[in-house]
């Protein structure tokens, strides 16, 4: 009885009967081109036979591996990949993974294409093959795989770096190698709708990919919502679940699903950090050269070297490389006023009168971090500035007034990027997602959202409750919106935008004003509550009547080709929202003409009381 006939009765037992039997499945799973929605290609996945021992792929290739027949296995999938890819006559692109050591052995063999048979392939063109580079730890004689990969390239088979980012993979890898694909592994896709560090990191690599040359594909989609924001960075391909399971047949179509969300000119809300800072920027930037001194060095020679260092306002003490003091300028010069001063002390070491505790900070230490230094409670280092270390060992001075620019900056910048109060996107990433609303020519609703009566409450009750109130506005609005079409910025006191996608997008409006105008009520006393306000100064001084806070939305509806700018959305906007204020009302939609006549900015709502 020969091989083939004990296949056909009994499952293989052995990894060795299974080669022999050519039993191995194959599936295949698109791979989607999302600028044009099509299928770009398909990846081939073995599948074991049905009622063999090995229950998954994985178990197979380690059994493989026990029997020392890995490298055969991996050919064997490839041969069965191609046969079963011709028999379909699939247009597109075969992807077909193998491990390095598998790839250099068939090369090794008279070149991977003499290894795969010719009647395995018919007249399969082998420029449609990409092989997936997997297992690439197991990569440690460079050389060989790049001698391998110009053998397969010049038979016109492309190469693609696999589950790239996984752990495994390596930069240097992608630099070497030049793969035309790069798949980034499915951690990243997964959930990039909502976490901004791993849209991120797809930014970063859609650069690195321009920059060698590559394409990505981005494996793992499982939703609608991880395809449109993959869509909308600019990723140009992907793969998962959303867009096709694995199936004996090749897909022929794009299923509905996924041709929706690619067609849509709908834009996704992308991610923004809530926390926004510049790790990047440490005290190095704040750093002074200055020559260090021993502990033991005289008063006199101490006032030489300010002469000789007119800038400096202090002088390290310093140790066997490490900071032990701090001597100051107006220290010195105002001991050397006293009478006898110079004749008692100045051979004297100048330790006696230095600040043997000075404020040491590392180089390395982002600028954000040094907040806690602004608000502690020992406060010399405004005067006395503070030393720089790096591993401990001395680097320069750093002065207080440098201190409190660089952090007072860093805190600037971090509020175009996201309101410190509230977290929410601020004045940059409002205009970002303006300008991609605008380019996507899709319709959208610009809201403007302020607070009626608010500078009284706050004046009257203390900036912490204002603060809640602030908060509470934020919530009623976000609470309001779809996170997946809507966004919601923050562009500073109690000014908010929204910008809705949202079909509902009037009756979301409404709910944001009921929500906070209930809410708000319960932030006053109740002696407040039952006289319905109270009693503070206006704008010009004079005490009266005002009632309790309530919330203010203008809205425009923008068409395509309505507005050329971000600004002249934000204007219009802000128009329709001095209006809403003006007529006491809680969403005020301005028409279309009048809208576009309100491209300027809008008036100082300071100038004149209009609450």
């Amino acid at each position: 009885m020969n091989m083939a006939s004990l296949s056909s009765n009994c499952p293989p037992a052995t990894v060795r009967e299974l080669l022999a039997s050519d039993a191995l499945d194959i599936h295949f799973q698109p791979i989607v081109g999302l600028g044009q929605a099509d299928i770009h290609g398909h990846e081939a996945l073995v599948r074991p036979p049905p009622d063999s021992p090995w229950p998954a792929p994985d178990r197979l290739f380690a059994a493989a591996r026990l029997e020392g027949l890995a490298i055969e296995l991996e050919l064997a999938c490839l041969r069965r990949a191609l046969r079963c890819w011709h028999q379909q006559a699939q247009p597109g692109r075969l992807f077909v993974n193998m491990s390095a050591s598998a790839l250099v052995a068939g090369t090794g063999r008279e070149g991977l294409a003499h290894a795969v048979q010719p009647e395995d392939t018919g007249a399969l063109a082998l420029s449609g093959v990409v092989i997936e580079l997997t297992e690439h730890e197991h990569v440690h004689d460079m050389p060989a795989l790049q001698e391998a990969m110009a053998t397969l390239r010049s038979a016109g088979i492309s190469l693609a770096l696999d589950d790239f980012g996984d752990g495994r993979s390596s930069l240097r890898l992608w630099s070497e190698l030049r793969p035309e694909y790069v798949k980034i592994d499915k951690y990243f896709t997964r959930q990039v709708n909502t976490t901004s560090h791993k849209l991120q990191t797809y930014r970063a690599l859609l650069q690195i990919a321009e920059t060698f040359g590559a394409q990505l594909v981005a494996e793992g989609v499982e939703t609608a919502d991880e395809l449109r924001v993959l869509r909308d960075i600019g990723v140009p391909m992907a793969q998962g679940f959303f867009l096709g399971r694995p199936a004996p047949q090749a897909l022929q179509a794009l299923a509905e699903a996924p041709r929706q969300v690619l067609h849509s000119r709908e834009i996704a809300v992308l991610p923004q950090q809530r926390h926004a800072s510049n790790r990047a920027l440490t005290a190095e930037s704040l750093r002074i050269p200055a020559p260090a001194i021993s502990p033991e060095l005289c008063h006199d020679d101490v006032v030489t070297l300010f002469r000789q260092h007119e800038q400096l306002h202090a002088l390290p003490l310093v140790k066997d490389g490490q900071p032990v003091g701090l001597v100051l300028r107006q220290r010195i010069q105002d001991l050397y006023l006293r009478p006898y001063f110079r004749e008692l002390m100045g051979r004297r070491p100048c330790r006696l009168h230095a600040n043997l505790q000075p404020l040491v900070v590392e180089t390395h230490t982002p600028i954000e971090d040094l907040t806690q230094v602004l608000t502690s409670s020992d406060q010399r280092y405004l005067t006395e500035g503070f030393i720089l270390t790096e591993r401990g060992r001395y680097r320069g001075l750093g002065t207080g007034e440098q201190l409190v620019r660089a952090v007072t900056e860093a805190r600037i910048e971090a509020a175009r990027h996201a309101n410190p109060l509230t977290f929410l996107p601020g004045n940059l990433p409002i205009t970002i997602h303006i300008e991609r609303l605008l380019a996507s020519g899709h319709d959208f609703v610009a809201c403007y959202a302020d607070l009626n009566q608010f500078k009284p409450f706050n004046d009257h009750y203390g900036y912490w409750r204002g603060d809640e109130m602030i908060r509470l506005q934020a919530e009623a609005i976000v609470s309001a919106c779809d996170p997946r079409r809507d966004f919601v910025g923050h562009v500073g006191g109690d000014d908010f935008v929204m910008l809705l996608q949202s079909r509902d997008w009037e009756a979301r409006c409404a709910r944001a004003v009921q929500r906070f105008n209930q809410g708000a009520l319960a932030l006053f006393d109740p002696e407040a509550r039952q006289a319905g306000g109270i009693h503070a100064e206006d704008r010009q001084g004079v005490v009266r009547f005002h009632g309790c806070t309530t919330l203010s939305i203008g809205v425009i509806q923008v068409g395509p080709g309505m507005f050329g700018s971000a600004e002249e959305v934000a204007s219009a906007a802000a128009a329709a929202k001095h209006r809403a204020k003006q007529q006491r009302v809680g969403i005020f939609r301005m028409d279309a003409l009048e809208a576009r006549s309100h491209f300027a900015p809008e008036p100082n709502p300071y100038a004149a009381p209009c609450s």
